[in-house]
Parts: structure tokens; sequence; C-alpha cells
């Protein structure tokens, strides 16, 4: 396999690791000369891509690729690689088999707390989440028309080392936000990379939701952290009365549970099913500082 990641950021980079383990060769874009550099740190061949047009060097690298990730957000005018790949996946990708999407559990928007499946009709209510629906649409459309199948990777909170309720507990972040009867899912961001490479080796098509078993309140997994460091939580805080951005604010309105019996079903078996079995692993590690 050769895997190309247009967005090679926190979950590209730990797709990038898990393809690299079972012995692919990686490509993967940024956006700046920096991240560049620090992708090919990583033993990942980069290349800058901003949504302009292909460079001669990304043009020849995609001759060779089998296997596309795309992880860049779309935008108001929509997918920026897609527009420039519409139409043209068998010129510009002659050897490509397979294509996975990263989108969002947020297409689903609010189902006051019920569990929802990928046969749930998409009621997205935040604009980023409208534009998800829109994208994973005409990627699976552009698949079905070059005959790649395209898998649709819907991810829901993304944590890992670096990114946890220990490092904001340390950094004094940390927030117990509690409104009645709100639960979120998350993902380890090791088993979005372990999905995806699963998804791509078999080749695989369709929507799979990328999520931990367990969806429960924000707040217990400040606590679990809090337990583990030895410390104390910070004070609880309604939802109603506390101070919050309108971008946090949003993340309260869709209250789901989201299953991912239909990618278990398909044989993937998660490493962090739960917050509590991935929060013990980051603290006897260390690993929770990245």
């Amino acid at each position: 396999m050769q895997v190309m990641i247009f967005g090679c950021g926190y979950s590209g980079q730990a797709i990038a690791e898990e393809f690299k383990r079972d012995g692919a060769k990686v490509s993967g874009t940024a956006r700046t000369a920096e991240k560049v550099a620090e992708l090919s740190s990583k033993d990942i061949r980069a290349f800058i891509f901003d949504g302009g047009p292909f460079g001669d060097e990304l043009l020849a690298e995609l001759k060779q690729v089998t296997h596309l990730v795309q992880s860049v957000p779309p935008g108001s005018e929509g997918d920026p690689l897609l527009k420039l790949m519409k139409g043209r996946l068998a010129e510009l990708c002659p050897r490509l088999a397979w294509i996975g999407y990263l989108s969002t559990v947020g297409v689903y928007g609010d189902h006051g707390g019920d569990w929802v499946t990928e046969e749930t009709p998409g009621s997205p209510i935040l604009g980023r989440s409208i534009e998800r629906v829109d994208t994973e649409e005409a990627w699976t459309a552009e698949g079905e028309a070059a005959g790649v199948p395209v898998a649709i990777l819907r991810l829901s909170g993304i944590y890992g080392p670096g990114r946890n309720a220990f490092a904001n507990l340390e950094r004094g972040t940390a927030r117990r936000i509690v409104k009645k009867d709100q639960v979120f899912n998350r993902i380890r961001v090791e088993d979005i990379g372990g999905a995806a490479l699963f998804l791509a080796k078999r080749k695989m098509d369709g929507i799979y939701n990328v999520t931990d078993d367990e969806p429960g309140p924000a707040q217990d997994v400040i606590v679990e952290a809090a337990r583990l460091m030895g410390v104390e939580p910070p004070a609880e805080q309604d939802f109603e009365t506390a101070e919050m951005t309108p971008m946090a604010r949003s993340f309260y309105g869709a209250n789901k549970r989201v299953s991912n019996a239909k990618i278990r079903a398909a044989g993937f078996e998660f490493r962090f099913p739960n917050y509590r079995v991935s929060l013990a692993e980051m603290w006897s590690t260390g690993r929770w500082r990245g």
C-alpha cells in the first residue's frame, strides 16, 4: 500500500503510524513548510497543500497512491481537495483502490440522548456539520463514478497523548461543566488510526461510526483523570450559568449516544473501548504528555 493523507495533523499522524507499522509507504500534506518539516522528521513523505493547485511533486506522488485519506475539513465553499479531484480521480490517481473520508458524529445532530447508528438520518444543527454531510455525499458519489470504494469514518470527540484530561488538569484549564442528562462519545486517536487501516486493507466502503463503547458525561472523565493523578478535580459548574465561548457551548446542543456496533460487527477491535481503560493506559505509561 501507498497511502496519501491530506491534512496530516493529529488524527492524520496517528493514521500514518498505523499504516507504517503495517509496512505501507506513507505520504501526507500540511499547510506550512514548518509542518512539512515536522512530518518529514516522522518518516512521512510530506508536501504542502493549502487548497491551491497541486504542485508537480505532489502530482507525481498521487500517481503512485493506492489509498487516500482526506482529513482536511470543508469550508463554506466546500471541500478544497474534492474541487481539484472532481471528475479526475482516475487521471490523478490511476492506482487508487480506496478512499477514507474523516467526518464527524456531529452530522447526527441532537437526539435527546437516544442511540444513533449509521442508519439514523443526519440532522446536523451546526453549519460545520451540515458541510460535512454534503461532503460525505460528494466523496461517495465521486468514488462510485470512478469505481473506487469510499469509507466515511464518523468520529466522535478526539483525544489521546497530548490532548486529554490529564493535560488540561496540569494546565489548570479542566472544567466540570454539568448539564443534566448530557452525554458525549469520544475516541482515542490511535483507534482512529486502527480503524482507518482496518477499512483500507479490506477496501470497505460505506459509513462507519468510529467511537468508543461508552457515551457518558464529560465531567466524569475529568473526575477519573483527577483520581488517577491524585489531585482534586475542579468544582462543578452549571452549564446554564458557566462562562463559555459560543463554540464550546454549541457542543452541548447535541445530545446522543453513538453506536459503534457496525464496525465491531465487521471485525474491528478497539484498543481503548472506554475512557477508563484509555486514561489508565496513558497514566501508567506516561504517554499522556504526548
